[in-house]
């Protein structure tokens, strides 16, 4: 359905990267569900994964059944991207994302991330050199631009296509809205018309099967990464798949079925990096599960300070009896709004 070089992907719809979660458990929980056509892992610095640092290490671990999957990097030295990207063709990824989209401080201080959309010539060079290393796909994550005074992502999405870039995907904010306002969609088309063949996935503010169909309609845009909408609904992948082929609404999940999908997460978390880690990574998760779910206060702040198997599985067991004690259609209704970090982008 899309095409990112050699890599045909059988679905438009793909999950961004979401640091913090966006870990394999997930995306193998998500993939279990339908409709994803591509995952990319969480942001990981190039010079770190040279050194194959612990914490990086654990970021891209992946799996045969994780595919297809890109790993996305970060960094400004043409070499260590080069590099980088050599390494994870070795590792045997699906493809390299180059970030120029993060708007944290901490990434574009050193002139990664968005920084990199006020640098043209450097940058190009820069992207020329990571897709001549390679011969897995090499794609691009950027905002439309630093600010609304330099919406500049016409200019890389043409010049992109001209080095080699297999697709892009577009945050349509600039670096100084952060996550802050609207989603610019005729930002996002402009780009679209830039090119000429390279599929432009459109990202930011779909949450719903009616924000993706207007986003495609108002973008043209071959595809969408979805970010956010997919924590709180893992099964918007299959939704949006089965509106595509069939025209018709798929059913909500039940709370039932978010259950066991919490349930094998939280697993799936164990069997790849043990009942500590997993616990810890959980607590990260925990409040996302209970907007969805709403089992109370009391077991909502247990699952967010979770240290065992044993006290998880008693907290599900505890769950799934205040689902047999109610019929669905009297359960809370879920709290599907998205919150993203408030303040300056500087703080985040």
């Amino acid at each position: 359905m899309i095409e990112l070089g050699s890599l045909k992907l059988n679905s438009r719809y793909s999950l961004a990267p979401l640091a913090g979660y966006t870990n394999l458990a997930f995306r193998l929980s998500v993939r279990a569900l339908g409709g994803l056509g591509l995952a990319t892992t969480d942001l990981v610095n190039a010079r770190a994964l040279l050194q194959t640092s612990r914490k990086t290490m654990e970021l891209i671990q992946t799996c045969p059944e994780d595919r297809p999957v890109a790993v996305q990097i970060y960094g400004t030295h043409p070499g260590e991207m080069r590099d980088a990207a050599q390494w994870l063709e070795n590792y045997g990824v699906s493809a390299v994302d180059i970030n120029m989209g993060c708007p944290v401080n901490k990434v574009v201080r050193g002139g990664g991330g968005s920084a990199m959309m006020c640098d043209t010539v450097n940058t190009v060079a820069l992207v020329r050199t990571v897709v001549e290393s390679v011969r897995i796909p090499v794609t691009v994550k950027m905002r439309l631009g630093w600010d609304d005074d330099t919406l500049s992502a016409p200019y890389f999405a043409r010049a992109f296509e001209q080095v080699g870039v297999a697709g892009i995907t577009i945050h349509g904010r600039t670096r100084a809205q952060g996550f802050g306002g609207r989603v610019n969609l005729d930002g996002i088309r402009a780009a679209v018309e830039a090119v000429d063949r390279i599929p432009i996935l459109g990202n930011g503010d779909v949450r719903t099967v009616a924000d993706a169909e207007h986003m495609r309609r108002a973008t043209g845009c071959a595809g969408i990464a979805i970010g956010r909408g997919a924590l709180l609904n893992p099964w918007f992948f299959a939704q949006l798949a089965h509106r595509e082929a069939t025209g018709e609404e798929r059913p909500p999940a039940t709370y039932r079925e978010r259950l066991e999908f919490m349930d094998r997460h939280f697993h799936l978390l164990v069997a790849h990096r043990g009942e500590h880690f997993a616990c810890l990574t959980f607590r990260k998760v925990a409040n996302w599960y209970c907007r969805v779910l709403r089992p109370g206060h009391a077991i909502q702040q247990r699952l967010m300070m979770i240290d065992s198997v044993a006290e998880f599985e008693r907290i599900v067991e505890e769950i799934s009896d205040l689902l047999n004690r109610r019929m669905e259609c009297d359960w809370p209704d879920a709290d599907l709004s998205i919150r993203v970090p408030s303040g300056p982008v500087e703080r985040w």
